[in-house]
């Protein structure tokens, strides 16, 4: 137990931010090709993009003009669907939409261009259907469109010729019999003879880009390189990316080799840029369509379903679990089990069995293994219900080589301890309160800089060991709060004094895979205004566990935040669900400071699937009732797996 603090001449533990590191400039560059990365187009479409061509891609009169040209060549009708394919930011998609086109889709591989799409279709207040994937292996059932685009000189990026060629079948299958592809896209044979091998220009009165351009090797792209200076910050950026050059008489030919019929060329255009300096890639762009002569795709006769045999993993309701007030599972466990049992009834393609005896649970698995097609894994208390052991479970499935539902027992390790998610964080530049993390065996303390503070195990989940008494406002309060961790509950492992953030307690929850198939779910926050004023806003033990406690009316309601506040918390939700290994489901929870500036607080993996949890709440704000929920989870693993 802690039995002092070292407060000596008012000593206190001082945590310094550290200034990003400024990127550094390569500086004079013989062979700009040998610095272009294969997928470069992963990483260049972000904020900085946004300002290096926002002359082009961000003026609405241009974005106006282009869909007046473009409609006119092909027809547009209100009632067809469109995809609008490496839609970036979607300025096209929502122009189609502010004109009444209530059909439209757009796809794009930045994850950061899409959710500016989604965030500027809702400042539009029109509906576009916008997502994350690779053009090349489209998300999207034959012949669902009339109209493919690929607008604003996004074709030719990839490293072999051959990608551009699955990306122009990938959009011949997507199309409708008779429906039209259009390419706008840079005049390769102009741009050859006419780029400029060094420009410069101001982006505005702070920023400015330096470019060097050369032909590659086989004078088949143009390899251009980018540095980005800030006045006085410096070099923010020196980027290399390259884009193949089509001739007319190239991209024709690219076109029939694929089945398109009727390639038709329909002029050029030329953007009138508001700063009036180097267009680059954009300066001259050919605008080309062409038909799919095909029949409609024949549908397979569907072959009689056979049910999958999936085996649901619970803990053990006959073992204690110290956890739970009582340390056993009481009457809303089995309640909560049952509406599982009753929700996963209703799945007709399944065939559910489920398995809770922890003591032979390794000896069933064994006996039904060549019967299971897969594991729909809830036992989120863990093996023999001791949550240090959550991925034991993973584990053992692993090593029997049965497939199962979410994530992987490294993940699971990465998440159950807090202190190496926070520095995973911050490796990721993702914001965290300051904490002091405290090992078992230390007597004496530096007094933390900050109050007041909140006292949490290091390891441990379901808000174990945080009470009304983990906030903390001076050193002694501090000291108790600890000593309470370590005598009530038995907790002898490391703790974290951390910041208390007095701002909104936030989660938002992941179903799905990145980069292709996921859905962020609505971002919810806790009601603590029935709480007396004297207890401090928190959702810990006595919220999850004790009906006597005033906690125990938190509710969660459907959090009302800025779009840049939104934007924040689910793009550094992602990072982490990719850094961090997550599957199929996963949840974070967030807080705002005093600023409103949010700062992670825990991941959690595998996530409480029971109908009044966090991640069913989330689901009922998005309209997605309990059971489809977890049809939503299994459906995500099956695809994961690549079970047929």
């Amino acid at each position: 137990m802690l039995s002092q603090i070292n407060n000596s001449n008012n000593r206190k533990r001082i945590f310094e931010n550290k200034e990003k590191a400024t990127s550094i400039c390569l500086g004079p560059v013989l062979d700009l090709e040998e610095y272009v990365k294969q997928d470069w187009w992963k990483r260049i479409f972000n904020a900085y993009y946004l300002k290096t061509d926002g002359d082009v891609v961000e003026d609405q009169r241009i974005t106006e003009f282009e869909i007046d040209f473009f409609s006119k060549v092909m027809q547009f009708n209100r009632d067809h669907q469109i995809l609008d394919l490496c839609c970036g930011q979607g300025r096209h998609s929502i122009e189609l939409a502010n004109r009444g086109f209530k059909n439209v889709f757009g796809l794009d591989r930045s994850r950061y261009l899409i959710q500016k799409a989604k965030s500027n279709a809702k400042k539009c207040g029109v509906l576009c259907k916008f997502r994350e994937g690779d053009a090349r292996k489209l998300p999207y059932n034959p012949d669902t469109f009339d109209i493919v685009m690929i607008l604003g000189n996004s074709f030719g990026y990839f490293e072999s010729i051959n990608d551009d060629l699955l990306v122009l079948k990938e959009v011949f299958r997507v199309l409708k019999p008779w429906g039209k592809i259009l390419i706008d896209m840079t005049d390769g044979e102009f741009l050859r003879e006419n780029f400029q091998s060094r420009s410069w220009e101001w982006i505005d009165k702070n920023f400015f880009v330096c470019r060097e351009r050369t032909l590659s090797l086989d004078k088949q792209k143009l390899i251009s390189r980018e540095v980005i200076t800030h006045v006085n910050k410096g070099v923010l950026v020196d980027q290399f990316y390259a884009e193949r050059l089509y001739s007319k008489i190239g991209i024709s030919e690219l076109l029939e080799k694929v089945g398109f019929s009727d390639v038709i060329f329909h002029g050029s255009i030329t953007p009138e840029s508001q700063r009036n300096q180097d267009l680059g890639m954009m300066e001259k762009r050919i605008i080309v369509s062409a038909f799919v002569k095909k029949e409609w795709t024949q549908i397979k006769e569907k072959e009689k379903r056979v049910k999958r045999n999936t085996i649901v993993i619970l803990g053990d309701p006959n073992k204690p679990d110290v956890l739970k007030p009582l340390q056993k599972f009481d009457d809303d466990d089995f309640f909560t089990i049952n509406q599982l049992k009753a929700a996963l009834k209703e799945f007709n393609e399944y065939n559910f069995s489920y398995l809770d005896n922890h003591n032979t649970l390794i000896q069933d698995l064994q006996n039904l293994n060549s019967k299971i097609d897969f594991v729909f894994n809830l036992c989120d208390e863990g093996y023999y219900n001791d949550a240090r052991k959550e991925l034991h479970i993973p584990a053992l499935l692993d090593i029997l080589e049965i497939p199962y539902t979410g994530s992987g027992p490294q993940c699971l390790a990465f998440c159950y301890d807090k202190s190496l998610v926070r520095g995973i964080a911050k490796e990721l530049e993702i914001p965290v309160p300051e904490a002091i993390f405290i090992k078992p065996e230390e007597k004496v303390i530096d007094l933390p800089l900050y109050f007041p503070a909140i006292v949490k195990p290091n390891f441990g989940d379901s808000s174990f060991g945080i009470t009304q008494r983990s906030v903390v406002k001076n050193g002694e309060e501090l000291l108790l709060a600890i000593s309470e961790i370590r005598e009530k509950f038995g907790y002898d492992k490391p703790v974290l004094v951390e910041q208390f953030l007095t701002g909104k307690d936030l989660t938002v929850g992941i179903i799905g895979n990145p980069p292709d198939n996921f859905i962020i779910l609505p971002i919810i926050e806790e009601d603590y205004s029935s709480l007396p004023p004297e207890l401090p806003q928190i959702c810990g033990y006595e919220a999850k566990w004790l009906p006597d406690s005033p906690y125990w009316n938190i509710k969660s309601t459907l959090a009302n935040l800025p779009q840049n506040t939104i934007e924040v918390i689910e793009n550094c939700s992602l990072k982490l669900f990719e850094r961090l290994e997550c599957q199929d489901y996963a949840r974070f929870d967030w807080r705002l400071d005093s600023k409103g500036n949010p700062k992670l607080l825990e991941v959690n993996p595998n996530p409480g699937w029971c109908w009044d949890g966090h991640l069913a709440k989330m689901c009922n704000f998005a309209n997605i009732p309990y059971k489809d929920m977890l049809n939503k989870i299994l459906e995500v693993a099956i695809k994961r797996i690549g079970l047929k």
